[in-house]
């Protein structure tokens, strides 16, 4: 499927710090990797129309892989030569500035099972008169007790235009099928210009379903759900926030949901290239309008400085269950023939399941060769081997990342008969403990989710 929106995405800027030693207390290489966390990069709004400039927070975390052990107390230095000429810093109280580019903040220590602690966070406003397209560092380093980090950075830059936000709204789980349900989360902008138009697009998967279809929006039905492109034609100016409802009606299907929606300043341009080669029909329900508490400012078609919350993603996960069922086949030959084999995987329903987030395959099968049988190739991109020491062989194939309610899905095993052996037979069945997607979690009778290969 084509993902219609630009992310960013906030990555993670990370550095190890080791140490040496044996024994209980503080972390030790062996035992702990830590890490330096902050956003791999962020926009600050110039000047809007009155002269002003908004912040934006920095978040710096301390992390580490394993949480045995415990980590000492430590110190963040954080220096903003770089980015000193065109941008202002607000220090947090657990920092100590050494200089006028350079502070030193205390992070609490990690005893046993904790896996982060907050460092810093601290704000950044472009100065008056700051360039747009200005841009620098924030470097960062860290040491707690022996331990010294290598250095990580965030990159600052400057930009005018609005910056269209959502914020995140929280996951749903038990959700009974036949029911109802809303996403709200609220749209802002914390830009330095005026959006005119906004862009909204909307997608609900396969298990649920809009309960409205609005006439300024057109829909589109995809395989795993339906996707919506908005045009909201109320102005958003700098400051101001909406809150947005989502209605939606949880099928008799649901299982494991997802809502994703997303916000752009509009254009033509960027309407064209989400719709892109597919059909969309408009829906003929009321507009979606958005009502600002305050007036708008001037107009402005510049682009979303800094798009890092443009985008985001609910989990709706609803009480529901599917039935995977395995069925085999019996096959003949001579020696020397290959043959195919087929086992198939049916979800008898009433659910459909998917992995859209993780993109774990539905069900992962294994088996071996029949005896005197030799499993030739398998699509690499679907199946792959193991081989422990002296045992057999033993070969898995994954399924798509989705199957619908009453649909299944064919896996087709070359064999090689090397020597005839009557009734030979092996066992096909569903790895049912992938961490990613648990088929014991929502599968109520996992004694048909195995079937035999017969050959001869």
């Amino acid at each position: 499927m084509k993902h219609p929106h630009r992310l960013l995405g906030a990555a993670l800027v990370s550095c190890a710090l080791a140490a040496a030693g044996v024994g209980a207390g503080p972390a030790h290489a062996q035992e702990n990797q830590l890490w330096i966390s902050a956003p791999y990069e962020t926009v600050l709004p110039g000047a809007d129309p009155g002269g002003g400039a908004r912040e934006r927070s920095l978040a710096v975390q301390v992390s580490r892989d394993v949480a045995d052990g415990s980590v000492p107390t430590g110190r963040l230095t954080v220096d903003i030569s770089e980015i000193a000429s065109f941008a202002r810093v607000s220090w947090p109280a657990n920092c100590e500035p050494e200089s006028e580019v350079r502070a030193v903040c205390d992070f609490p220590g990690m005893p046993a099972g904790t896996e982060s602690v907050p460092a810093a966070t601290f704000g950044l406003r472009a100065l008056p008169g700051a360039d747009a397209g200005a841009s620098g560092y924030v470097r960062y380093s860290a040491v707690a007790g022996e331990a010294t980090a290598h250095p990580a950075e965030t990159r600052i830059g400057v930009g005018n235009g609005p910056d269209l936000g959502l914020s995140q709204a929280d996951d749903q789980h038990d959700l009974r099928p036949g029911s109802e349900t809303s996403v709200r989360t609220t749209l802002s902008n914390s830009g330095n210009r005026t959006a005119e138009r906004t862009l909204l697009w909307l997608n609900a998967s396969y298990g649920l379903r809009f309960e409205e279809r609005h006439a300024n929006c057109e829909y589109r039905e995809h395989p795993t759900g339906t996707s919506a492109l908005c045009v909201l034609d109320e102005a958003v100016a700098p400051g101001q926030q909406y809150a947005l409802n989502t209605g939606l009606g949880v099928g008799r299907k649901a299982l494991y949901e997802r809502f994703d929606h997303s916000v752009h300043p509009y254009s033509d341009e960027a309407l064209e290239e989400m719709r892109g080669d597919w059909t969309w029909t408009r829906g003929t329900g009321a507009e979606l309008d958005l009502h600002p508490v305050a007036a708008a400012g001037a107009a402005a078609a510049d682009p979303d400085i800094d798009p890092q919350d443009n985008y985001r993603t609910v989990i709706l996960n609803a009480r529901n269950t599917a039935d995977l069922r395995l069925t085999g086949s019996r096959v003949s030959g001579a020696a020397g023939d290959t043959v195919t084999a087929r086992v198939t995987v049916h979800n008898r329903g009433p659910a459909w399941v998917a992995s859209l987030g993780a993109g774990a395959a539905v069900a992962t099968v294994r088996f071996q060769a029949p005896e005197g049988t030799t499993v030739m190739r398998l699509p690499e991109e679907d199946c792959w081997t193991s081989q422990d020491g002296a045992s057999p062989t033993t070969h898995y194939c994954k399924t798509p990342i989705y199957l619908h309610e009453k649909a299944s899905y064919t896996f087709e095993i070359p064999l090689r008969i090397d020597r005839v052996v009557r009734g030979a037979r092996t066992t096909v069945a569903t790895v049912n403990d992938d961490p990613e997607l648990s088929i014991r979690k929502f599968d109520p009778n996992l004694r048909n989710n195995s079937a035999r290969i017969v050959v001869n």
